[in-house]
């Protein structure tokens, strides 16, 4: 089975006026959502749209900065279970790609790793870590 591309993430540094760019654009994001660390929403196709602030990322990637010129987003692929992630990590690494983050048991609920694309977009690969 391949990963299944279920999630758009973007990191802001201000999250109160992403989201009223957002919401302008005629996005459901929540009233009151600006004050989170974390933002998410269900996309009418289905595909999930979050916004984390760069403090959350930082709580498990605390290597974490800001590009400057580069990727300012990541695409996430949600996989079978939790070793369909570490195969598919495995898999890319394999072929040359740059690991960021190798596969780990994430304190929210996934195994979670990190793939930069060819041209360093962060692809995050993730499964829940009970079904």
């Amino acid at each position: 089975m391949t990963p299944h591309f279920d999630l758009i993430g973007l990191i802001v540094t201000d999250m109160g006026r992403t989201l009223e760019f957002y919401r302008r654009l005629g996005l459901p994001v929540p009233a009151g959502a600006e004050h989170e660390p974390h933002v998410e929403i269900t996309l009418d196709s289905g595909l999930r749209l979050a916004w984390d602030t760069v403090d959350t990322i930082r709580g498990f990637d605390p290597g974490y900065t800001p590009p400057s010129g580069g990727p300012r987003a990541a695409l996430a692929f949600r996989c079978a279970d939790p070793a369909e992630v570490d195969r598919w990590y495995a898999d890319l690494t394999a072929a040359g790609h740059h690991g960021h983050l190798p596969p780990f048991d994430a304190f929210w609920g996934q195994r979670y790793a990190v793939v930069h694309d060819p041209d360093g977009t962060p692809v995050d690969l993730f499964a829940p870590l009970t079904p």
